[in-house]
């Protein structure tokens, strides 16, 4: 009787035991549970989601980091559009800019252009018929340019050199000119010294500012003052058009800032050989 006691108390203490511990067990994951759920609502507020591997909860390694509203590769690609947007703009800029300077009106003439009269770098009287039996590239600019005129001009002698070695009979027929449009500034000094620097073919014109006003309205040229610095120095903004013409006066192309020198060479030498079928 003894022995059948003491096996009923040892299975009674196993059992206790076993209820013990599974109720440890169960409030050890209620806190673990309560422990996640407090996590969870503490990373709520920040926007911020972890979770861990190896924690048996989500493993996969999932997480979302904190973003702004605009990511780098969303900066590269309107750094892209915005490129490709102001490059259409200038090319269609451009187009029609040569559309509007080769259109003819009914009468059969250019419709820009015109008498105009200037001095040379002698102080000679210089008017449009002096050219009359040469073609001419007329070229727009000022000696303070920074960077676009003396781009421009450099590029009309590549074009005067490649002529010469290629096709010296028509070369012999063109003749550069550089009209200036700050004669405030451009004395016929200062337009020697600026000529040094560039093709020896050109031809410098000044004048006036009426003189110089009223061509460049003539040739639809835009011009405008920019502001003085402290120092008074300024910048003038223009038009970057080389205007060909043929050797009776009259526009027969034009060429703006984009062509190469070899485009301009190949629309020369299509313009000086073209031969009119009646």
């Amino acid at each position: 009787m003894l022995g059948a006691a003491r096996s009923a108390a040892s299975r009674s203490c196993v059992r206790m035991s076993t209820r013990r511990g599974k109720q440890w067990q169960g409030r050890r994951g209620m806190n673990t549970s309560q422990r996640s759920v407090k996590e969870a609502k503490s990373r709520a507020g920040t926007g911020n989601i972890e979770v861990v591997e190896g924690t048996g909860e989500g493993s996969g390694g999932f997480s979302m980091m904190p973003r702004g509203p605009v990511s780098w590769p969303a900066l590269g690609l309107v750094a892209v559009v915005a490129a490709s947007a102001v490059s259409y703009y200038k090319i269609e800029r451009e187009r029609r800019l040569e559309e509007a300077m080769g259109k003819i009106v009914s009468t059969g003439k250019p419709a820009i252009g015109g008498p105009w009269s200037l001095i040379d770098l002698d102080g000679n009287l210089v008017t449009n018929r002096t050219f009359e039996g040469k073609w001419t590239l007329l070229y727009f600019g000022f000696a303070r340019c920074p960077d676009i005129c003396p781009s421009e001009m450099v590029k009309i002698g590549k074009v005067m050199d490649t002529l010469k070695a290629k096709y010296p009979a028509l070369h012999d027929q063109i003749q550069p000119i550089f009209v200036s449009v700050d004669p405030a500034r451009d004395s016929l000094k200062a337009l020697k010294e600026y000529g040094k620097d560039f093709h020896p073919s050109y031809v410098f014109l000044t004048g006036s500012p009426e003189q110089v006003q009223q061509m460049a309205k003539k040739y639809r040229v835009y011009v405008s003052k920019a502001d003085e610095t402290e120092d008074g120095d300024y910048l003038v903004d223009h038009s970057i058009v080389v205007y060909f013409h043929d050797d009776t006066g009259d526009l027969s192309d034009c060429f703006t800032q984009s062509m190469r020198p070899s485009d301009v060479v190949e629309k020369v030498v299509e313009r000086m050989t073209f031969v009119p079928s009646y």
